[in-house]
């Protein structure tokens, strides 16, 4: 056992990662997520009169995110495998999942790629108090999130073990919020077969008004005209009617070229009608909000 590790450690319940207590190291932790570690350093030293390094804290923050990852993914085999989980002892009125992926710049190069951009996974489960579907908005309690940098097939077990650790099973309503990506859709069909589906509004409308500038020109007048008029459509449900004034514009600029890159406004135009058109089945966003259990980010 070495200086670092001491017996006492298990004793008086100190963190093994890091000559630290616990709170201590959390503070650690929480500062190396959004700086780099020599800025995280220079910051602790400035409060706390140390003289830690970059280096110190790049190594006990990795051990720290070792420990965690191993935690859990002993927990999604163990309920992959049918154990048990712990769950909420009173079952949530209402839990929310959203599901996402972003970009992320890594230090290491991905091995099948050679870039350093690899993409994020992150799925979010909150549990709300309903609201009215009129003036009483849902009122979201706590959410927890994972997340991961591996491929679609391990991240499906994380979110559902984690949303099975919230109460899943036995929750009064369940419902998905999420854009309706290439891997997202197959995700929450595999993962949570037959659970409630909402287009989150921020995708749709970023759709909407795309196609509004694709199809008049960023600065004219009437693309923002337009995208207002379909995104209030939209949002009153009269999903057919928005289609029906893309696909106008759609046949006025021509279908999209092989030429056509995919910033040519013929291409964004069509993109936009396609994801109308996929997707309109969860954008039936009138009646989420008349709905008792509806919740105020469907728009």
């Amino acid at each position: 056992m070495t200086a670092l590790f001491p017996p006492q450690n298990r004793d008086w319940a100190l963190p093994v990662e890091a000559p630290l207590t616990p709170k201590a190291l959390l503070r650690v932790s929480r500062e190396c997520t959004q700086q780099s570690y020599d800025c995280a350093a220079a910051a602790l030293n400035e409060d706390w009169g140390s003289r830690f390094d970059g280096r110190d804290l790049q190594r006990w923050t990795e051990k720290v995110g070792a420990r965690l990852v191993s935690e859990r993914d002993a927990q999604v085999t163990a309920y992959t495998c049918g154990q048990r989980i712990s769950t909420p002892e009173n079952a949530p009125a209402l839990l929310v999942i959203g599901v996402d992926g972003g970009r992320v710049q890594t230090q290491e190069r991905d091995p099948e790629t050679g870039s350093r951009w690899r993409e994020d996974k992150v799925a979010t489960i909150t549990s709300y108090i309903p609201g009215d579907g009129a003036e009483i908005k849902p009122q979201a309690l706590v959410t927890t999130h994972v997340a991961t940098m591996e491929k679609c097939g391990p991240f499906g077990p994380m979110a559902r073990t984690e949303a099975a650790h919230r109460g899943y099973a036995h929750a009064a309503q369940t419902i998905a919020i999420a854009d309706c990506g290439e891997w997202i859709d197959p995700l929450l069909e595999r993962e949570f077969p037959g659970i409630e589906r909402i287009a989150d509004w921020a995708h749709a409308e970023e759709y909407i008004y795309e196609a509004g500038r694709a199809a008049f020109g960023a600065e004219h007048p009437e693309a923002k005209a337009f995208s207002e008029k379909c995104a209030g459509l939209l949002y009153e449900s009269q999903t057919e009617k928005v289609v029906e004034l893309l696909r106008e514009q759609c046949a006025r600029l021509g279908k999209p070229r092989k030429s056509d890159g995919p910033q040519h406004p013929r291409r964004k135009l069509a993109t936009a009608l396609g994801y109308i058109e996929k997707n309109k089945r969860h954008m039936d966003y009138a009646r989420k909000r008349s709905n008792i259990h509806t919740l105020s980010n469907c728009g």
